[in-house]
């Protein structure tokens, strides 16, 4: 199966309004108060202060952001992401529901900006600024919710009137690109695997021989667990060493049991020998 037929390309672009502003009055009192340069300090007024309606939609971005990125692989510098096919349909879903919740905030704000507007100068005193407020009008063009998808280009793929051999060559130059950003994209699945397992030893390692001063959730389980459920679709050129390392994970995991971990010294042991055991196997 080729990559095109395994992955697609998609390109998330959420924009959400700073609503931000530097006091230049106020940074040039703090700065000449502390007795320090020009440039040494700024201080930057929050339009919004006494309301979360703005910051909710900006965390609720980040989140966004974060599913999107889990699910995906990098690609290109420019923003674009690998999407394994595997993962399209629940993708898809959850993103038109992210998008739905996106827009139900934003308008919401929208309704609420007159009130917000006038209730600003009391909001922030000295510093307020009447022209810091655009039109609402402008303000809906500052929020937005873009999502492109499209397909993994293949190297055959070219219809140009120009001679065979520069032909060849841009096709090679092409393959050759293809690859790099291929292996790029796998790098990031071995990361988030490695990364997982350290974690895991790191926190079954008792601290000064007391294990009494560590806490240990259920994430502990159930994060392993995710990832492995992940990994199987995020191994999109069916890396026989990467399917490894992961089953191995999984079967580590198959009985473990937080309870057990919290109040068992030997169940941490156990576990911690099978995930360093895992750690040495692999060349990571």
């Amino acid at each position: 199966m080729s990559i095109s037929s395994s992955a697609l390309l998609v390109e998330l672009n959420i924009s959400v309004w700073p609503a931000s502003k530097l006091d230049r009055e106020i940074t040039d009192k703090v700065n000449s108060d502390a007795s320090a340069v020009r440039g040494a300090s700024q201080t930057k007024k929050n339009l919004f202060a006494g309301t979360s309606l703005r910051k909710d939609i900006s965390d609720f971005a980040a989140r966004v952001r974060l599913y999107h990125n889990k699910h995906t692989l990098p690609w290109a510098d420019k923003g674009e992401r690998m999407l394994p096919t595997a993962l399209f349909m629940d993708y898809k879903q959850t993103m038109n529901g992210f998008e739905q919740t996106f827009d139900m905030m934003c308008n919401n704000f929208f309704i609420e900006y007159p009130r917000l507007v006038a209730e600003a100068p009391a909001n922030l005193g000295s510093m307020y600024k009447a022209e810091d407020y655009p039109d609402l009008t402008d303000v809906r063009l500052k929020f937005g919710f873009k999502r492109t998808v499209k397909p993994v280009p293949e190297a055959g793929d070219f219809r140009l009137d120009i001679p065979a051999y520069d032909l060849e060559e841009m096709r090679a130059e092409f393959t050759k690109q293809h690859e790099n950003k291929l292996a790029e994209a796998m790098r990031e699945p071995w990361e988030r695997l490695h990364k997982m397992l350290v974690g895991m030893s790191e926190k079954l390692t008792d601290v000064d021989g007391d294990d009494s001063k560590k806490r240990y959730h259920d994430t502990l389980i159930s994060n392993p667990i995710e990832l492995c459920g992940l990994l199987t679709k995020l191994n999109v050129t069916n890396d026989p060493k990467l399917e490894e390392a992961r089953r191995q994970l999984e079967l580590t995991m198959l009985g473990a049991d937080i309870e057990s971990i919290k109040e068992d010294k030997q169940s941490r042991v156990d576990l911690k020998s099978k995930v360093d055991a895992i750690l040495g196997k692999f060349d990571w």
